[in-house]
């Protein structure tokens, strides 16, 4: 291992793109793979842990390792760089100290391990750098990546490194050595216990390989062997067949003999086919599986309830039918289809499914397991649209409980929680309520942006959370709008114009600039948000809703009565069809419309409106919460402007009462 500045003749490691490669010249004694592994063996042997390598990073050195003999090659000089990311392994704990943050992911995501891209510390030895070595293996051997994650959102990288199986080498090139194959794909085991276990043991395979000798990845039966010594003495052998061709005598003893090896041989070949087959079968069912579900953005879908609902529903009986067995795999998709069940709106379908993965990994894993607090930030996302906010908020604060514990706090899935989490605890509204979403909301952002950058999407979520504290619950117009700009910017470069984080943003712009008095503004973005989501979600979205009482509010700020009653007809509508009649934000919108009317000078169409509604805002947030407050004073002002003063002073006992 030697760093520094290349030497004349030295290279980087290059690639070749044609795939026309030959398998014995990318690990033959002129080609830099042979002593890479030796080279990297050797700082595993003293204790490091390189954990970046890449072709960059690795310089061959041609003018140097001596002069050739006869029927030989000069060896090239190999420089391993950059130990910018070596770690010191276990073994020598003892005697020297290092600090990794956990969660954090570290390296070049082309080159990395399954277990660094989980980003826990605990997991990464000697066996992350021979997974790297695999990869410069394949990329030598095909001229490409075995996975394409440049461009892939954080999440499927780290899903296709995890668990997307490598492209067999067969598709990348027409011919390619079976032992070639084998030696590449066992140092890209996903499980670390089934690579090379050292990068030492890898380059003994690559030399057995080249002598022809038996591959140690391999099972040693007969049949390989005989086919390993044929080629290490193919004249002796030439030999020997030319003898008994010769000699009659041994003729017909031979040819049994021959017909016995032969039907070994094709029953050893057949059944490693079969085993090929049934693995890759394996393999492609489960990409299917979780390429039917992940449908989860309703981007996507464009609206297209029937479809997803068809694709959810026969997925549903496959998991029951096909993966009784293998209960991790049937919880995650389990919860993916939750998911998606509750981004098109379809609640009740949603929850049985979250819940049962839910239970399913608390038997699996125990109690304290990340994959468990997937599930109940999953099911807390569920629970906190459907209106059930306290046991929402629970779910969430027992998964940031498992995030603290398992992962710290500065990691991407704390972040994570600590967002949703914040979104619940905002509902209550209280000071305290608001002081502690704010205070997990500025801790999220403030990972989000260290880890990812400032143009990832998941900060334009925190961002949009952020503002809406400020601006809602705080009135702090002027620290909110440059949020939800900034968010609005990100989420149009990543998505495009026509994405539902856009209309999101713009929603929230619009309350913004409606609050503070720029309805004109207000109108322009609340219309824009809506053409959006009737695009993007259908007509009877819950989302799609929310729009349309948002704009209702606006045009009654304006003055247009009409126009303002019409549109919250249409949400209480839509909300009842998604809700019931007595689900908190059906409740809300008619205590809303009764007030439009109430304005409009109509109180007998208003009363009952108001009266009935409530009631259940009551129930839901309490007699001291700001929602029973509004809702009780629009009852005050109908009374009030009706000019019945005795009915309005009975209400206005009741505030006195909920503030005592």
């Amino acid at each position: 291992m030697k760093a520094g500045a290349p030497m004349t003749g030295s290279t980087s490691l290059r690639w070749s793109s044609s795939g026309a490669c030959r398998c014995r010249r990318c690990c033959d004694a002129r080609s830099p793979v042979r002593p890479i592994a030796p080279a990297i063996g050797y700082a595993h042997q003293r204790g490091v842990i390189h954990r970046d390598l890449k072709p960059s990073n690795i310089i061959v050195n041609e003018d140097v390792g001596g002069t050739p003999t006869a029927g030989s090659h000069a060896v090239p000089e190999i420089k391993v760089l950059d130990f910018g990311l070596a770690r010191i392994t276990d073994a020598d704990v003892a005697v020297t100290t290092y600090i990794t943050d956990a969660g954090t992911v570290q390296g070049t995501w082309a080159y990395m391990s399954p277990e660094q891209a989980r980003g826990n510390p605990d997991e990464i030895d000697v066996r992350s750098d021979v997974y790297s070595l695999g990869i410069l293996l394949y990329e030598l051997v095909t001229g490409q990546l075995p996975y394409d994650v440049d461009r892939a959102p954080l999440y499927e990288r780290t899903r296709v490194i995890c668990e997307a199986p490598p492209a067999p080498l067969s598709r990348r090139m027409r011919s390619i050595d079976r032992d070639v194959a084998t030696i590449t794909l066992k140092a890209l085991e996903k499980e670390p216990r089934r690579r090379y276990q050292t990068a030492l043991a890898l380059a003994d395979d690559i030399e057995r390989y080249l002598s022809n000798q038996p591959i140690l990845a391999r099972p040693p039966s007969s049949v390989y062997q005989f086919r390993k010594l044929v080629s290490r003495h193919k004249a002796p052998f030439a030999f020997v067949a030319t003898v008994f061709v010769l000699l009659a005598v041994f003729a017909f003893a031979m040819a049994l003999q021959s017909a016995r090896i032969a039907q070994q041989r094709d029953r050893a070949l057949a059944a490693e086919r079969q085993s090929v087959q049934e693995a890759e079968v394996a393999r492609q069912v489960s990409t299917f599986l979780v390429d039917l579900f992940n449908v989860s953005d309703p981007s996507e879908a464009r609206g297209n309830r029937i479809t997803a609902r068809e694709i959810l529903d026969k997925g549903s009986d496959r998991i029951e039918r096909e993966l009784k067995d293998q209960p991790a795999v049937r919880a995650r998709l389990m919860e993916r289809m939750g998911i998606v069940y509750t981004s098109l709106g379809l609640y009740d379908r949603a929850r049985p499914l979250l819940e049962d993965a839910l239970d399913i990994r608390r038997r699996t894993f125990g109690g304290e397991h990340r994959e468990v607090a997937d599930s109940m930030d999953a099911l807390g996302g569920l629970m906190f649209v459907d209106g059930k906010h306290t046991e929402a908020e629970r779910l969430h604060r027992g998964a940031l409980a498992i995030r603290l514990k398992t992962m710290g706090e500065a990691s991407l899935e704390t972040a994570s929680t600590q967002d949703i989490l914040a979104i619940a605890i905002r509902r209550e509204e209280t000071h305290e309520a608001i002081a502690e979403a704010e205070q997990l909301f500025r801790s999220a952002l403030a990972t989000r942006r260290k880890l990812l950058g400032p143009g990832d999407r998941t900060i334009a979520q925190t961002l949009n959370n952020l503002g809406l504290l400020l601006s809602q619950n705080k009135r702090d117009y002027a620290g909110a709008e440059p949020m939800f700009r900034e968010a609005l910017e990100v989420n149009r470069r990543v998505f495009g114009n026509e994405h539902l984080e856009v209309s999101t943003t713009l929603n929230n712009l619009a309350l913004l600039l409606r609050d503070s008095g720029r309805l004109d503004e207000a109108e322009r973005s609340f219309r824009e948000a809506l053409t959006l989501d009737h695009k993007i979600l259908g007509d009877d979205h819950p989302v799609v809703g929310i729009l349309v009482n948002n704009l209702a509010n606006l045009l009654q700020r304006k003055g247009d009565l009409a126009g303002a009653e019409a549109l919250y007809r249409e949400a209480l509508a839509l909300s009842r069809k998604n809700f019931g009649d007595t689900h908190w934000e059906a409740a809300t919108i008619e205590s809303l419309l009764g007030g439009c009317l109430t304005a409009a000078q109509r109180y007998a169409e208003a009363e009952p409106l108001v009266l009935e509604s409530y009631p259940i805002i009551k129930s839901n947030f309490g007699d001291a919460h700001p929602r029973s407050a509004v809702a009780l004073k629009r009852i005050i002002d109908l009374y009030e402007a009706w000019g019945k003063r005795e009915k309005a002073a009975h209400f206005r006992t009741m505030v006195v009462q909920a503030r005592r």
